[in-house]
């Protein structure tokens, strides 16, 4: 039971207290938060990788030769997911694509398959990011 005349409520130093705690956990927490979003660029990267690599496949099948960006472009109607830009080298026999993402923050910002053509240097297929 409270007494006559006072009232309810937090004083300055409650109050205080806990905008100093909201602090404490926003300082966590932002940093984790732009890590999330490079991560889910990087996942973009991946997505649009495998989308080219699968529009190559149709691209042959139709005209028995692999294809620059642009007449993938012009034969599917294939954008790419916002922020990303590629580079595509078609040879006779494969091709070479190099996505990347300038506004990731992080170390790896960029991904790369090659298909046929001599892929000595990497795995034929796999993606490999750096």
């Amino acid at each position: 039971m409270r007494a006559r005349g006072t009232t309810a409520g937090f004083t300055l130093i409650e109050l205080l207290i806990v905008v100093v705690i909201i602090g404490i956990l926003a300082t966590i927490a932002i940093p984790k938060f732009a890590a999330t979003k490079d991560k889910s660029k990087l996942a973009s990267i991946r997505s649009d990788l495998r989308n080219v690599m699968t529009a190559q496949e149709a691209y042959w099948a139709d005209f028995a030769t692999f294809a620059t960006l642009a007449q993938l472009q012009s034969a599917t109607n294939y954008t790419f997911s916002s922020g990303n830009s590629a580079a595509l080298s078609p040879t006779a026999t494969g091709y070479t694509v190099t996505i990347t993402n300038s506004t990731i923050t992080s170390v790896l910002d960029e991904c790369q398959v090659q298909v046929g053509a001599g892929a000595a240097s990497t795995v034929d297929g796999q993606i490999i990011c750096s």
